[in-house]
């Protein structure tokens, strides 16, 4: 597990990404921070992550910047886990532009 990447969640929706990096840059080299946004909207999701060059400056930043107030909100930040397998069982998919469900056939 990578260390130096962070989630960040319980961001304001008025966050952008280069705002995510300013809060965090005062603790070191930021590789990368980004603001997860909705693919359809283009709105915020209230989450993102930061990525430090350093493990030393990750640690800081969470033990310095979790539960923080930030534009009114508790963020909340931690060691990124890794993204999940999605399983395409038992879920909707869209097809031939309908909705159907995987398991059933009858709608």
């Amino acid at each position: 597990m990578d260390k130096k990447k962070l989630f960040v969640g319980n961001l304001p929706w008025s966050i952008a990404s280069d705002t995510l990096k300013d809060l965090f840059s005062q603790y070191g080299e930021i590789v990368e921070a980004i603001v997860i946004t909705d693919r359809m909207s283009g709105r915020s999701k209230g989450f993102g992550f930061v990525t430090f060059a350093d493990e030393a400056a990750a640690e800081q930043a969470i033990a310095e910047m979790h539960e923080k107030d930030v534009d009114g909100r508790a963020i909340v930040v931690n060691v990124a886990k890794p993204r999940e397998e999605r399983s395409d069982r038992g879920g909707f998919r869209r097809d031939n532009n309908r909705f159907r469900r995987d398991d059933r056939n009858d709608f």
